[in-house]
């Protein structure tokens, strides 16, 4: 017997719980498949929540003492308890909505139906949303099997503390990670492709980055790929095509995720995959099956929790109502981190001058804020770009402590029009003293300054 639902949502990670979230809240009879015993997806479960967690033990090691005696496996420890509480958080959101939850792998056996292995049980649907997430992309020549060698899933498993750590990978998880082992005081090599890091940042906010963690101590090295990797007993040697050898205890392989698409059926009844197993879908997030919907990391970027929870809801109300307001998630702050964090939102400089657009630039460094002095966290730069003529807001961008927090203040001010959406709003209102957010009129003040 097949049961059937008006929706069906699979993973339950960001992008399902608000796609399912809503379709509930309007009035389908909504189920959600999950593969794993809990809910949550890898966000809750090897991604966000373990890492920043992770993260923010060390931060608060560091602020009251050292980190010398931080033992890894402890603190990991201490992040399971956060991931309990969101755990029972999250199912209770489904339970209190009369939401199905059915565990198992979903496979597509038509375009109508999915079967649920291990028990073999069939369910059928008007409409689905697949939200399955995202993996670490392994290479074929490597042997992840092997106990030295990680990846960001198999990393929250690691039973001791490295001496040394070897980064394959200078991207947001590269760079998060470098941050939180050199914290620790293990010896940090980061090896990057490209030839600076995070390149979708602006440029000098990029290069605050690389200056704090060369001060930390990191070994970084730009431009260089891999040749070859030994693991043996006690070590891992990397080759490099430049003809280095870097030697650690392990080795962290942080180079790119990979859509969990595998073994779902999808080629099967014409729905399209790219050469990272990602979901190619259209503007409204539908596959080549309009009434098969894809959020979140499988279909790729921007690779945000907080952006596929808002694509599964607009999702969600393009399968309900055959229409849904994309201009929601044009702007989707951008948060990394690493300590201290990043967080950013419109455009960069880099951006701006290829547009020949006519900006100006306002800074404010944190050691220059009453707030940052009082505390001690005056490592920071808040940054914003407007245009010469009109003032308006171009972005924001911000490097230090609570970065994250701050950028949303300038997010308030992006998102309205006309004269609200200029730098007088903030040489005009009266902040709180002393705050962060203070950062904010000093920037405007300096960038009112240069015109």
């Amino acid at each position: 017997m097949t049961n059937h639902y008006d929706v069906i949502v699979i993973g339950t990670g960001p992008g399902g719980e608000g796609a399912a979230m809503k379709a509930r809240k309007e009035g389908k009879r909504v189920a959600v498949i999950e593969e794993a015993p809990q809910v949550g997806g890898n966000c809750t479960h090897r991604g966000t929540i373990p890492s920043k967690a992770l993260r923010q033990s060390i931060q608060q090691m560091a602020e009251y003492g050292s980190t010398l005696g931080a033992d890894y496996k402890t603190l990991l420890d201490n992040a399971s308890s956060v991931i309990k509480r969101q755990v029972a958080m999250r199912r209770g959101f489904y339970d209190r909505n009369g939401i199905k939850v059915i565990h198992g792998r979903a496979k597509f056996i038509d375009p109508y139906t999915v079967e649920v292995s291990p028990q073999n049980m069939h369910y059928s649907a008007d409409g689905f949303l697949i939200a399955t997430g995202a993996s670490p992309y392994h290479p074929t020549d490597i042997d992840f099997n092997h106990p030295r060698i990680l990846d960001s899933d198999t990393l929250l498993d690691l039973k001791e503390t490295p001496r040394s750590l070897t980064i394959y990978g200078a991207g947001v998880i590269g760079c998060e990670y470098a941050s939180i082992f050199r914290s620790m005081q293990v010896k940090l090599n980061l090896i990057n492709t490209r030839n600076q890091l995070l390149s979708f940042l602006d440029d000098e906010i990029i290069d605050a980055l690389a200056y704090h963690l060369r001060e930390q101590s990191v070994s970084i090295r730009h431009n260089e790929v891999y040749e070859k990797v030994e693991a043996g007993e006690k070590e891992v040697i990397i080759h490099l095509k430049s003809n280095k050898l870097i030697r650690s205890d392990y080795l962290l392989w942080a180079q790119g995720r990979t859509g969990n698409s595998d073994n779902m059926g999808l080629e099967e009844i014409g729905i399209e995959l790219n050469v990272r197993g990602n979901i190619v879908v259209n503007e409204n997030y539908q596959s080549a099956q309009p009434h098969i919907y894809a959020i979140g990391d499988v279909v790729g970027y921007p690779n945000l929790a907080s952006a596929a929870y808002d694509q599964g809801r607009f999702a969600a109300t393009h399968l309900v109502f055959g229409q849904c307001r994309n201009q929601l998630v044009e702007h989707i702050p951008t948060g990394i981190y690493t300590i201290p964090e990043i967080s950013s939102i419109g455009f960069n400089e880099r951006e701006l001058t290829a547009k020949k657009v006519p900006y100006e630039v306002g800074h404010s460094l944190f050691r220059h804020l009453a707030r940052a002095q009082i505390s001690g966290r005056t490592t920071g730069i808040l940054k914003l770009l407007f245009h010469r003529e009109t003032l308006e807001i171009l972005g924001i961008h911000c490097f230090g402590s609570q970065a994250s927090e701050i950028v949303h203040i300038g997010q308030a001010i992006m998102s309205q029009t006309g004269e609200a959406n200029t730098l007088m709003y903030f040489i005009n209102t009266t902040f709180n003293y002393p705050t962060m957010a203070e950062a904010y009129r000093v920037a405007a003040l300096n960038g009112l300054n240069r015109i």
